[in-house]
């Protein structure tokens, strides 16, 4: 038996290796380079199939030409202004829209009977497209600044308002009687005890709705607007240049992107223990 459990226990070095490798791939070095090699490797596969003639130049377009594209907009200004009016018009329908949207859940808690009333409008409005509102919004608000600023809070606010409605409802039951048998009125259960649960499902919806404000404020240029990125993805489109559309869809990604990183700093610094808890989930 001593010689059967010797002869199947691994290697030293085996046992050793293989978590060392892992731990590699599980950095965040690790990750971020196995990002960027298949980021590179994508550009590299679509730039030399359109110079074999694979795919067409015309209907697909071309890394190379796509940065000549973005070059020359930089050179000119252009894409700083175009993005500059987007990123503007997005970041204030998203904290608007949020704001407005969070609160309203959360005073909703207040009266179960007013929610319930109020329940198959809120319902009945999010089933509905919220770019079947642009025109209306277009039409009320003009078409300057304001109106996309409108379309991109009618996106975020519903979002907002629902995720913190339910996150309210489910706030823990047990511990909302126990405050008031100690004699808490209900805005202390509500401050101590709504609040508290209900922040992050509230932070999260922040990461939905910032696509939901770049789509307001994209869509609201595609209808009406003399700049911005959706204006110039149209224009782009309806010339058939189709590397500047591709240009303007990858600046809209890295807003994105650089938006939903400085959410997740706002959430780490919130919300620390909820980072420590993911954390050593991951780990076990």
């Amino acid at each position: 038996m001593t010689q059967s459990a010797s002869i199947n226990k691994p290697a030293p070095a085996q046992r050793i290796a293989k978590p060392r490798a892992r731990f590699v791939l599980d950095s965040g070095w690790g990750r971020s380079l196995l990002q960027l090699a298949a980021v590179v490797a994508f550009f590299a596969i679509w730039e030399g199939a359109a110079r074999v003639g694979w795919v067409s130049n015309f209907l697909v377009g071309s890394p190379s030409k796509i940065l000549a594209a973005l070059l020359r907009d930089v050179q000119s200004h252009q894409l700083f202004i175009d993005t500059g009016y987007t990123l503007f018009e997005a970041i204030l329908g998203f904290v608007f829209g949020t704001a407005v949207g969070s609160v309203c859940g959360l005073a909703l808690w207040y009266s179960p009977f007013v929610a319930r009333l109020i329940e198959p409008f809120i319902v009945a409005i999010n089933s509905v497209p919220k770019i079947a509102f642009a025109p209306i919004v277009i039409l009320w608000f003009g078409t300057g600044l304001i109106s996309k600023v409108a379309l991109a809070i009618s996106l975020t606010a519903i979002v907002a308002l629902i995720a913190a409605y339910e996150a309210a409802k489910d706030a823990d039951p047990d511990l909302q009687a126990l405050l008031v048998t100690l004699g808490a009125n209900k805005n202390d259960v509500f401050m101590k005890v709504v609040v508290p649960f209900t922040l992050p499902y509230v932070i999260s919806t922040f990461r939905i709705n910032v696509g939901f404000g770049l789509v307001g404020a994209v869509v609201g240029e595609f209808i009406s607007s003399e700049k911005g990125l959706g204006h110039m993805i149209f224009t782009a489109s309806s010339l058939y240049d189709l590397n500047t559309v591709w240009e303007g869809l990858f600046v809209l990604m890295a807003i994105g992107f650089v938006l939903y990183f400085l959410i997740d700093m706002l959430e780490r610094k919130l919300l620390p223990w909820r980072q420590a808890s993911n954390t050593t989930t991951l780990k076990v």
